[in-house]
């Protein structure tokens, strides 16, 4: 069965879609810790991370890293911080996250977005890539 960002990737879900190339893609977290909380995949569905070759995980950490500076462009923070944790979806995915403190990257405190804030900071993002 397809992971959820499977169905992103696939178009069968919507998503605030930033950037994506033939082998990732980035989407913001409709759930974020931080504004501008943003989710970068391989298009491939590889449930764990280290079980990637070599090739695409350093593909992905290169995509994420792009995607990490155009956040820090875009959203005031003192640094996005980097998380893979992946037992929520089992489908590899680094969690970019706009910090000013550390309970930011404890997943336990949510901001609330409106679409229309989700979509502009979407096409934000993107326009600083």
């Amino acid at each position: 069965m397809s992971s959820i960002f499977t169905k992103i990737i696939n178009g069968e879900i919507p998503a605030y879609k930033i950037t994506e190339d033939e082998n990732y893609l980035a989407f913001l977290d409709v759930n974020p810790n931080a504004k501008g909380h943003t989710l970068c995949i391989p298009k491939k569905e590889i449930d764990k991370i280290f079980d990637m070759d070599e090739e695409h995980y350093l593909g992905l950490m290169k995509f994420s890293r792009k995607v990490a500076k155009a956040i820090e462009k875009t959203v005031p923070c003192k640094r996005v911080g980097v998380a893979v944790i992946g037992l929520e979806v089992p489908h590899t995915h680094v969690h970019l996250i706009p910090l000013n403190e550390m309970d930011e990257m404890r997943f336990q405190n949510k901001v609330k977005l409106t679409q229309e804030e989700f979509e502009v900071l979407a096409k934000e993002i993107a326009a600083n890539l």
